[in-house]
């Protein structure tokens, strides 16, 4: 499979909840090619393996706010019966210890080197925001000397030799 192609799969699937990057159980799931049911089983068997930090429960509220976001199934009919689990890139990287498949690793790999990527991308883009900031704040400077010379010139222009204009008494 193209690189390219897994890499834009799971960078589509990496989600911000709680300032932190993270994909859910199910998104995982997908990758590895289990059912979700499976994979969350193998996670809890491994509880002590996913501090908090590594993987946290969604609260209805965040749920919600992602169904909303996302096209998802209706509670009611085959939706789930818990919120989903989401994992940060450490609780990812853990996950390679607990699912041992050809597929898993292959996955694991794909979803590490995304995840690399993306704070590559990060650092150039906090780079160059820095850098626009920089030219604004210095344009901005400058602007507001521009501004200040012409005022200067306009008041001395009017007081050093302005013609009246209008009718005279």
């Amino acid at each position: 499979m193209d690189e390219l192609l897994v890499q834009g799969e799971i960078n589509s699937k990496i989600l911000t909840l709680r300032g932190r990057q993270v994909m859910l159980d199910r998104d995982l799931a997908e990758l590895y090619e289990i059912e979700t049911k499976v994979f969350n089983q193998s996670v809890k068997r491994n509880a002590d393996r996913f501090p908090d930090d590594f993987m946290f429960q969604l609260t209805e509220k965040e749920y919600e706010n992602l169904r909303s976001q996302f096209v998802t199934s209706n509670k009611g009919r085959g939706g789930r019966r818990y919120m989903p689990y989401a994992f940060t890139e450490e609780g990812i990287y853990m996950l390679a210890t607990v699912l041992n498949s050809k597929v898993a690793v292959q996955t694991n790999i794909a979803i590490i080197r995304t995840f690399k990527k993306l704070r590559e991308f990060s650092k150039h883009y906090n780079a160059l925001a820095k850098q626009i900031i920089e030219i604004d704040r210095k344009h901005d400077q400058q602007y507001k000397a521009l501004k200040k010379a012409l005022d200067e010139l306009i008041a001395s222009s009017e007081v050093a030799g302005a013609k009246v204009m209008g009718f005279l008494k």
